[in-house]
């Protein structure tokens, strides 16, 4: 019997949404582990786009993260569906979560009419100060350029303008999980747990 041909179009794709030092990343990880995602974050993916020698935007990307801007959303969408291509074609199950993306809320309808529809919103909910503990904490080990104050409050600046009208126009559509982030990561993983089982998302 000839396998099922798995695509990105066909994938079930969870957006993971919060502010910078939310802890997408963390629980990303744990979910990972327990319930046989993929992990894909667009921060990470376009950092490495940045460092590529061969690549065409790198300079641009770079400028984009430096200043707190958002990059241009052909360039992260395309970079997310290689992603989603190469995971499939390894063998592996066609379930992401896509943590940082979509940023704004064309990005979020360009990705939905271009690669697959989402099956919800990951709100990771944290009050900014706490959110600003932690990204100064993680900066003094992460050798990230923009873990630093003046960078911070552009990120927050941004998130708050250009992201939580995604996070809003979801929850209309009843497409929206928010999680309370704050106390241990072990606290926030049980709601998260939580809110995979109101999806109908169980681990393997």
């Amino acid at each position: 019997m000839a396998p099922t041909q798995a695509s990105p179009s066909t994938s079930i794709v969870i957006f993971v949404l919060g502010g910078p030092g939310s802890g997408k990343g963390t629980q990303c990880a744990t979910l990972v582990k327990h319930y046989g995602f993929t992990h894909l974050s667009a921060g990470d993916l376009l950092r490495e786009e940045q460092d590529n020698p061969d690549s065409k935007r790198g300079d641009e990307i770079k400028d984009c993260i430096k200043n707190g801007q958002i990059v241009p959303m052909e360039v992260t969408i395309a970079l997310l569906e290689a992603a989603m291509h190469k995971a499939i074609t390894a063998g592996k199950r066609p379930l992401f979560l896509i943590d940082g993306f979509p940023r704004k809320l064309d990005q979020a309808q360009k990705f939905e009419e271009t690669v697959c529809k989402s099956r919800f919103t990951l709100f990771m909910d944290c009050p900014e100060d706490v959110m600003q503990e932690r990204l100064l904490d993680r900066g003094k080990t992460s050798g990230r350029s923009d873990d630093n104050a003046e960078s911070i409050k552009k990120r927050f600046k941004t998130f708050e303008d250009q992201s939580m009208p995604v996070v809003d126009y979801y929850e209309k559509e009843d497409r929206v999980e928010k999680v309370s982030a704050t106390g241990s990561k072990e606290h926030i993983y049980e709601k998260v747990k939580q809110a995979m089982d109101r999806r109908a998302v169980h681990p393997e």
